[in-house]
């Protein structure tokens, strides 16, 4: 009698510790997934962030262009003719367009008569690198397969979009440095205008972006 209970209850301690190893089982799979769909969280706003800085870089040569002319590609110098000083457009013209990326700046004027110098919208990420985007990008590694890989990789980075605008924000004091100045110069200083540039990295439908970083940065031009 005593030797059967013996052999009921080795029964039911082997099917409580097979529950127990199947929770503990199913616990460690959920934890690994949430780890893993965190790192890729994580590498995606990290990219995102990294777009929003060639947001910020694309609307600074933007200015660097309108104000000292654009860069002649077959020459490679600037063509001085066209050059102006950037100004912001006039209240004739239509206001910024209320895109997430203008929305997102909380500490912009709602005032209809707010203007920007320009707003470039909706521009692909990928189309500005494509050109440095080749197979030498990708290490040497013969248990992969280099073109699938890159194809994975153009993929991912359709996804993300950048927006820039840039705003006049008055004069201000331009103060020229360096270190290779003739003995007798010294550090002058003139007028300037300020400029402010408001740029997002989005990822995702750029009317609802999953991911949108915004960043603004202030420069200052010399007259």
């Amino acid at each position: 009698m005593i030797r059967n209970k013996q052999k009921g209850f080795a029964l039911v301690l082997s099917l409580v510790l097979l529950l127990a190893m199947s929770l503990m089982g199913g616990a460690l799979i959920v934890i690994a997934s949430s780890d893993h769909q965190g790192n890729n969280s994580s590498d995606e706003y990290q990219q995102t962030f990294y777009v929003a800085e060639t947001a910020l870089m694309q609307g600074e040569k933007s200015l660097l262009d309108k104000m000292l002319g654009p860069i002649n590609t077959a020459s490679g110098v600037r063509d001085t003719d066209g050059r102006f000083i950037p100004r912001n457009q006039e209240l004739t013209d239509p206001a910024p367009n209320q895109t997430p990326c203008y929305k997102s700046f909380r500490n912009l004027t709602r005032a209809a008569d707010f203007r920007v110098i320009e707003q470039v919208e909706n521009q692909n990420f990928y189309d500005l690198i494509q050109p440095i985007f080749t197979a030498s990008t990708f290490p040497l590694n013969p248990t992969v397969d280099t073109a699938a890989a890159i194809r994975a990789e153009e993929e991912k980075l359709q996804r993300f979009r950048y927006e820039f605008f840039s705003v006049n924000s008055g004069t201000a004091t331009y103060k020229g440095t360096g270190i290779s100045l003739k003995k007798t110069s010294g550090a002058t200083q003139r007028q300037g205008s300020a400029y402010r540039i408001y740029g997002c990295g989005m990822m995702g439908n750029v009317n609802n972006p999953e991911i949108l970083v915004p960043l603004e940065t202030i420069v200052i031009l010399s007259h």
